[in-house]
Protein backbone atom coordinates (compact mmCIF):
# COMPACT_ATOMS: atom_id res chain seq x y z
CA UNK A 1 0.00 0.00 0.00
CA UNK A 2 1.23 3.17 -0.80
CA UNK A 3 -0.75 6.46 1.27
CA UNK A 4 0.55 9.57 -1.34
CA UNK A 5 -0.04 13.07 -0.28
CA UNK A 6 -1.50 15.49 -2.05
CA UNK A 7 -1.67 19.34 -2.10
CA UNK A 8 -4.62 20.93 -2.33
CA UNK A 9 -5.62 23.32 -5.45
CA UNK A 10 -5.93 27.22 -4.80
CA UNK A 11 -9.48 26.86 -5.47
CA UNK A 12 -9.51 24.16 -2.81
CA UNK A 13 -7.50 26.19 -0.22
CA UNK A 14 -10.05 29.26 -0.96
CA UNK A 15 -13.31 26.98 -0.44
CA UNK A 16 -11.97 24.95 2.32
CA UNK A 17 -10.83 28.34 4.44
CA UNK A 18 -14.10 30.00 3.57
CA UNK A 19 -15.70 26.69 4.82
CA UNK A 20 -13.92 26.35 8.28
CA UNK A 21 -14.46 29.85 8.73
CA UNK A 22 -18.08 30.05 8.26
CA UNK A 23 -17.21 32.66 6.25
CA UNK A 24 -20.90 32.91 4.39
CA UNK A 25 -20.10 36.62 2.64
CA UNK A 26 -17.61 34.92 0.25
CA UNK A 27 -19.44 31.31 0.05
CA UNK A 28 -22.52 33.14 -0.63
CA UNK A 29 -21.31 36.07 -2.97
CA UNK A 30 -23.15 35.90 -6.47
CA UNK A 31 -25.47 33.62 -4.97
CA UNK A 32 -29.69 34.86 -4.91
CA UNK A 33 -30.64 32.46 -1.93
CA UNK A 34 -27.99 31.06 0.59
CA UNK A 35 -29.33 27.36 -0.53
CA UNK A 36 -27.69 28.42 -4.15
CA UNK A 37 -24.03 28.29 -2.29
CA UNK A 38 -22.05 25.86 0.16
CA UNK A 39 -23.73 24.52 2.96
CA UNK A 40 -22.19 25.05 6.56
CA UNK A 41 -24.01 22.20 8.53
CA UNK A 42 -22.21 19.00 9.18
CA UNK A 43 -18.95 20.84 8.32
CA UNK A 44 -16.61 17.36 9.01
CA UNK A 45 -18.83 16.59 5.54
CA UNK A 46 -18.43 19.75 3.69
CA UNK A 47 -14.48 19.84 3.92
CA UNK A 48 -14.44 16.00 3.00
CA UNK A 49 -16.05 16.95 -0.13
CA UNK A 50 -13.68 19.88 -0.46
CA UNK A 51 -10.63 17.68 -0.38
CA UNK A 52 -12.15 15.39 -2.85
CA UNK A 53 -13.34 17.86 -5.16
CA UNK A 54 -14.44 21.41 -4.82
CA UNK A 55 -17.63 21.37 -7.43
CA UNK A 56 -18.89 18.68 -4.93
CA UNK A 57 -19.93 22.18 -2.87
CA UNK A 58 -22.96 23.39 -4.40
CA UNK A 59 -22.14 26.72 -6.78
CA UNK A 60 -18.52 26.27 -6.84
CA UNK A 61 -18.51 24.71 -10.56
CA UNK A 62 -21.05 27.56 -11.84
CA UNK A 63 -18.77 30.40 -10.49
CA UNK A 64 -15.49 28.46 -11.32
CA UNK A 65 -16.58 27.96 -15.28
CA UNK A 66 -17.86 32.09 -15.05
CA UNK A 67 -14.80 32.54 -14.15
CA UNK A 68 -12.51 30.36 -16.80
CA UNK A 69 -14.79 30.45 -19.60
CA UNK A 70 -14.52 27.00 -20.33
CA UNK A 71 -16.01 25.90 -24.23
CA UNK A 72 -18.13 22.87 -23.03
CA UNK A 73 -18.56 21.73 -26.00
CA UNK A 74 -14.49 21.15 -26.24
CA UNK A 75 -13.61 17.94 -24.36
CA UNK A 76 -10.09 18.05 -23.90
CA UNK A 77 -11.06 21.96 -22.31
CA UNK A 78 -13.90 20.56 -20.15
CA UNK A 79 -11.41 17.50 -19.18
CA UNK A 80 -8.61 19.60 -17.77
CA UNK A 81 -11.24 21.92 -16.53
CA UNK A 82 -12.24 18.87 -14.41
CA UNK A 83 -8.79 18.00 -13.28
CA UNK A 84 -7.50 21.39 -12.62
CA UNK A 85 -9.38 22.07 -10.08
CA UNK A 86 -8.46 19.03 -7.75
CA UNK A 87 -5.12 18.27 -6.19
CA UNK A 88 -6.34 14.09 -6.18
CA UNK A 89 -7.41 14.63 -9.51
CA UNK A 90 -4.62 16.16 -10.77
CA UNK A 91 -2.60 12.99 -9.86
CA UNK A 92 -5.01 10.52 -10.68
CA UNK A 93 -4.84 12.10 -14.68
CA UNK A 94 -0.81 11.58 -14.00
CA UNK A 95 -1.39 8.35 -12.76
CA UNK A 96 -4.32 5.75 -15.03
CA UNK A 97 -2.09 6.48 -18.12
CA UNK A 98 1.16 5.71 -16.85
CA UNK A 99 -0.46 2.32 -15.39
CA UNK A 100 -2.91 1.69 -18.42
CA UNK A 101 0.60 1.68 -20.56
CA UNK A 102 1.81 -1.05 -18.07
CA UNK A 103 -1.73 -3.10 -18.86
CA UNK A 104 -2.92 -2.81 -15.31
CA UNK A 105 -7.12 -3.10 -14.65
CA UNK A 106 -7.53 -0.61 -11.53
CA UNK A 107 -10.17 -0.54 -9.06
CA UNK A 108 -11.52 3.39 -7.86
CA UNK A 109 -13.13 3.26 -4.78
CA UNK A 110 -15.23 6.67 -3.14
CA UNK A 111 -17.36 7.17 -0.38
CA UNK A 112 -19.67 9.51 -2.42
CA UNK A 113 -21.63 8.60 -5.28
CA UNK A 114 -21.82 12.56 -6.27
CA UNK A 115 -17.67 11.75 -6.85
CA UNK A 116 -18.19 9.07 -8.91
CA UNK A 117 -20.23 10.95 -10.42
CA UNK A 118 -17.44 13.86 -11.71
CA UNK A 119 -15.48 10.42 -11.84
CA UNK A 120 -17.50 8.94 -14.49
CA UNK A 121 -16.98 12.42 -16.59
CA UNK A 122 -13.94 12.94 -16.44
CA UNK A 123 -13.06 8.90 -17.76
CA UNK A 124 -16.04 9.44 -20.27
CA UNK A 125 -13.57 12.95 -20.98
CA UNK A 126 -10.31 11.37 -21.14
CA UNK A 127 -12.06 8.10 -23.51
CA UNK A 128 -10.53 5.29 -20.40
CA UNK A 129 -13.14 2.63 -20.70
CA UNK A 130 -15.00 1.80 -17.07
CA UNK A 131 -18.14 0.32 -15.47
CA UNK A 132 -19.48 1.49 -12.49
CA UNK A 133 -21.04 -0.07 -9.07
CA UNK A 134 -22.63 2.07 -6.59
CA UNK A 135 -25.89 1.60 -4.09
CA UNK A 136 -28.39 2.40 -7.28
CA UNK A 137 -27.11 -0.15 -9.40
CA UNK A 138 -28.76 -3.49 -8.22
CA UNK A 139 -29.13 -7.12 -9.92
CA UNK A 140 -28.68 -7.72 -13.08
CA UNK A 141 -26.92 -4.85 -13.92
CA UNK A 142 -24.77 -4.83 -11.25
CA UNK A 143 -23.78 -8.50 -12.05
CA UNK A 144 -23.60 -7.15 -15.90
CA UNK A 145 -20.96 -5.16 -15.11
CA UNK A 146 -18.53 -7.18 -13.02
CA UNK A 147 -18.87 -9.65 -15.84
CA UNK A 148 -17.88 -7.03 -18.62
CA UNK A 149 -14.46 -5.89 -16.10
CA UNK A 150 -14.36 -9.89 -15.39
CA UNK A 151 -14.01 -10.89 -18.97
CA UNK A 152 -10.26 -10.55 -20.85
CA UNK A 153 -10.80 -8.57 -24.08
CA UNK A 154 -12.69 -11.00 -25.88
CA UNK A 155 -13.42 -10.66 -29.90
CA UNK A 156 -10.98 -7.86 -30.56
CA UNK A 157 -13.20 -5.54 -27.61
CA UNK A 158 -11.10 -3.22 -25.26
CA UNK A 159 -12.01 -4.75 -21.43
CA UNK A 160 -13.35 -1.80 -19.19
CA UNK A 161 -10.05 -0.29 -17.44
CA UNK A 162 -11.14 1.16 -14.67
CA UNK A 163 -14.22 0.00 -12.52
CA UNK A 164 -15.49 2.76 -9.92
CA UNK A 165 -17.25 1.65 -7.17
CA UNK A 166 -18.62 3.16 -3.48
CA UNK A 167 -17.17 2.01 -0.73
CA UNK A 168 -20.03 0.67 0.88
CA UNK A 169 -21.90 -0.52 -2.20
CA UNK A 170 -19.10 -2.66 -3.62
CA UNK A 171 -17.60 -3.32 -0.02
CA UNK A 172 -18.91 -7.04 -0.05
CA UNK A 173 -19.84 -10.44 -1.54
CA UNK A 174 -18.01 -9.17 -5.35
CA UNK A 175 -15.48 -10.65 -6.71
CA UNK A 176 -12.72 -7.96 -9.07
CA UNK A 177 -9.68 -10.43 -9.63
CA UNK A 178 -9.47 -9.06 -12.92
CA UNK A 179 -8.24 -5.94 -11.23
CA UNK A 180 -4.04 -5.05 -10.07
CA UNK A 181 -4.40 -1.73 -8.67
CA UNK A 182 -6.77 -0.72 -6.04
CA UNK A 183 -7.26 3.39 -5.49
CA UNK A 184 -9.04 4.63 -2.51
CA UNK A 185 -9.88 8.01 -3.69
CA UNK A 186 -10.69 9.21 0.03
CA UNK A 187 -10.65 7.08 3.20
CA UNK A 188 -13.63 5.42 5.48
CA UNK A 189 -13.89 6.88 8.60
CA UNK A 190 -13.95 3.06 9.11
CA UNK A 191 -10.52 1.70 8.14
CA UNK A 192 -12.65 -1.90 8.14
CA UNK A 193 -14.54 -0.63 5.37
CA UNK A 194 -11.49 0.22 3.00
CA UNK A 195 -9.49 -3.52 4.02
CA UNK A 196 -13.52 -4.79 2.72
CA UNK A 197 -13.23 -2.50 -0.43
CA UNK A 198 -9.12 -3.90 -1.18
CA UNK A 199 -10.16 -7.36 -0.71
CA UNK A 200 -12.00 -7.06 -4.26
CA UNK A 201 -9.23 -7.65 -6.02
CA UNK A 202 -7.14 -9.56 -3.72
CA UNK A 203 -9.34 -12.22 -3.83
CA UNK A 204 -8.94 -16.26 -4.01
CA UNK A 205 -7.10 -16.95 -7.23
CA UNK A 206 -5.53 -13.97 -7.69
CA UNK A 207 -1.90 -14.65 -9.11
CA UNK A 208 -0.41 -11.08 -9.24
CA UNK A 209 -0.28 -9.10 -6.45
CA UNK A 210 -2.05 -5.93 -5.52
CA UNK A 211 -1.08 -2.35 -4.87
CA UNK A 212 -2.96 -0.14 -3.46
CA UNK A 213 -2.52 3.68 -3.44
CA UNK A 214 -4.78 5.90 -1.02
Amino acid sequence: ETIIEVELTVLQKTYYRALYEKNLRFLHRNKKKALDGPSISNLAVQLRKCCNHPFLLRGCEDDARKAEGVDAADRKAEADFLVRASGKLVLLDKLLPRLQEGGHRILIFSQFCIMLDILTDYLDLRDFKHERIDGNITGKQRQSAIDRFQAEAQDGKRAPFVMLLSTRAGGVGINLTAADTCIIFDSDWNPQNDLQAQARCHRIGHTKSVKIYR
